[in-house]
Parts: C-alpha cells; sequence; structure tokens
C-alpha cells in the first residue's frame, strides 16, 4: 500500500510549553512535590527490566497513590452505581487491578522506544482497519476515537510505527510540573501532539487532517460545555468534537482501542468500521456506545478512576 505522505503541522509541542509558561501561576509547593515524588518512580523504575517495571508501578499506584487520591473509592463509587450487584469480593479486586493498569500505562509511556517496539508487534484486528489503510492511501483524513482503555497510546505507537502520520489532541494534566515532561513523554511515540486549549495548534491540525493526516483523540472525559449522551445507562456529558470535525471536514471517524494483554509487551489492536456521517449527536452516541461494549468485555482495563458521570441520579430512558 502506497501511503500519502501529508505535510505535518508545526511541531506545537515546544510552542505550547512556551505559551504555559508564560501564562503559569504562581508557584504551587504542593503540586511540585507530588511532582517530584511521581518523577522519581517512572526514573526508577525504567532502570528495571520491563517486567518487573510494569509491576513495580503497577503495585505502586495502586496500593500506595490510589488510596491518598482517593482512586479506589472512586472505582467504588462508580462500579456500584454500574454494577450494583459485582460481588465485594470483585469489586475489591477492581480497586487494585483498575490503579494498576493506570500505573502501567504511565510507565509505558515513559518508556518511549522500547515501549514503541513492543506495540508495533501488536495484532491488529477488526473490520475496520482495511478501511483505515484505503482511506489513507487515498488522501483523505481520518480521526480515530479512543478512551481510557487498556492503553490508550497503543493505536498512536503501532500506527507510526507502520508509518502513517499521527497526531494527537491531549488534555493537560492540573498538575503543570508533572505535564511539562508528560507532553514530552507522549511527543515521543508520535508528534505532533497538541493541546485542547491551543487554538493555533488546533488550526494546525485541521489543515494537517484535511490533507490526509490521522489525529487521535479519547471521548471518555467530562465535558461540561457539551449535552448529556448516555454511556452504560447514565448520563455523561460528551464532547461532540470528534463528530463535528468529520462531518465538516469530511473525515473518516474511526474508533479504536488498544488492549493489553499481559505484562511482557503484548498487545492488540482493534480497529471498529467508521462510523457513518449523520448527525453529531448520533454519531457521537454511536462512539460511546462502541467503547462502552469494550469496557463490559474487558471492565478491568477501563479507567474506573475518572469522574465521568457528574449526574449520579437518574439513568437515561430505555427509548434514548
Amino acid at each position: 500500500m502506497t501511503k500519502p505522505t501529508p505535510e505535518a503541522p508545526q511541531d506545537t509541542t515546544k510552542a505550547a510549553a512556551k505559551t504555559q509558561a508564560a501564562h503559569a501561576p504562581e508557584f504551587s509547593a504542593r503540586e511540585y512535590a507530588i511532582n517530584i515524588v511521581l518523577r522519581g518512580v517512572v526514573e526508577g523504575a525504567k532502570l528495571l527490566p520491563w517486567r518487573t517495571r510494569l509491576k513495580a508501578v503497577g503495585w505502586f499506584t495502586s496500593r500506595v497513590i490510589a488510596p491518598v487520591a482517593g482512586w479506589d473509592k472512586r472505582v467504588r463509587d462508580n462500579l456500584a452505581m454500574i454494577y450494583p450487584d459485582m460481588p465485594e469480593a470483585e469489586v475489591r479486586s477492581m480497586m487494585r487491578v483498575v490503579p494498576a493498569n493506570a500505573g502501567r500505562t504511565l510507565i509505558e509511556i515513559y518508556s518511549g522506544k522500547e515501549f514503541k517496539a513492543r506495540a508495533a508487534k501488536a495484532e491488529i484486528t477488526g473490520e475496520g482497519w482495511p478501511i483505515l489503510q484505503e482511506a489513507v492511501a487515498r488522501g483523505q483524513g481520518v480521526i480515530l476515537v479512543s478512551g481510557h482503555f487498556g492503553n490508550y497510546d497503543i493505536p498512536r505507537a503501532v500506527l507510526d510505527a507502520r508509518g502513517f502520520k499521527v497526531g494527537g489532541l491531549y488534555r493537560p494534566m492540573s498538575n503543570r510540573y508533572f505535564n511539562a515532561h508528560y507532553t514530552r513523554a507522549i511527543a515521543e511515540i508520535s508528534e505532533p501532539v497538541i493541546p485542547a486549549d491551543d487554538r493555533k495548534g488546533l488550526a494546525d491540525m485541521i489543515r494537517f487532517l484535511r490533507k490526509g493526516g490521522i489525529l487521535g483523540m479519547l471521548i471518555d472525559v467530562h465535558s461540561s460545555k457539551y449535552s448529556e449522551f448516555s454511556f452504560f445507562g447514565r448520563p455523561a456529558r460528551t464532547a461532540t468534537s470528534a463528530a463535528d470535525m468529520a462531518l465538516k471536514y469530511g473525515l473518516l471517524l474511526v474508533p479504536m482501542y488498544g488492549r493489553r494483554l499481559d505484562d511482557d509487551g503484548h498487545y492488540t489492536l482493534h480497529v471498529e468500521p467508521p462510523v457513518p456521517h449523520s448527525t453529531p449527536e448520533e454519531m457521537t452516541q454511536i462512539l460511546n456506545d462502541s467503547l462502552e461494549q469494550q469496557v463490559r468485555a474487558h471492565p478491568e482495563q477501563w479507567f474506573w478512576i475518572h469522574r465521568r458521570w457528574k449526574n449520579r441520579k437518574s439513568p437515561v430512558a430505555a427509548d434514548t
């Protein structure tokens, strides 16, 4: 297959960092201290062999960070709402397994070239894979949509290893000290990476997409300015921006998921068929339903530590 080589947008990673620094709030001792601890854990773990590295960071995240940060309680609360009949033993297991998966994801991302080399060997499944290749070959831009599932950077790592130019849109972390080096880490997987609040970067990315580029986005984050959509039968505010861009610029909208199989660096990349163009609302609900299906099949690999549902009072009606 011959792939086009669209002109990539200018590297906005450094520019975004300078802009953030220029408008940075006053020094926060708490944020700085948390960053030092986390950075020390990451750098120390990188000295360990791969399997030991993942297990060590997973254990530290689930046994130390999760209780202090309240993640274990959040996992319990979310599971109680979505799976009220889940046995207590399974709930307790998820309270450990879910944060451990988050920790493993973090250290994989910080492992740079080693992670990419392992991810490049991932088995690719799904009816959408040949459709995606054909779209890129003819120069059509593509938006890849995933969630905080498995390792959410597996799609970028796999496609970059196969010669595709894949950009990433991300929401900056609240801890600006940690965010500075986290941004550099995700940029090692593929570039460019664009903060969601960087207007110039987004404009460059739109031009990139219109010339046949690929953009990865995550959909499972609460977005207060958007409407509520159903996710696990509960109202969850979800950004329609992926569907909006696909419709406006004639882009393919493809759900894609990277799943971890073990701690030895074995993964799968599942590519679903493109979402048919209709309305932003219908397309966004399809994306939510697609992710829900993946989470139901592998609940231990989704980030139940997120505040995904801010409205906890009433389920979505069955006919919506």
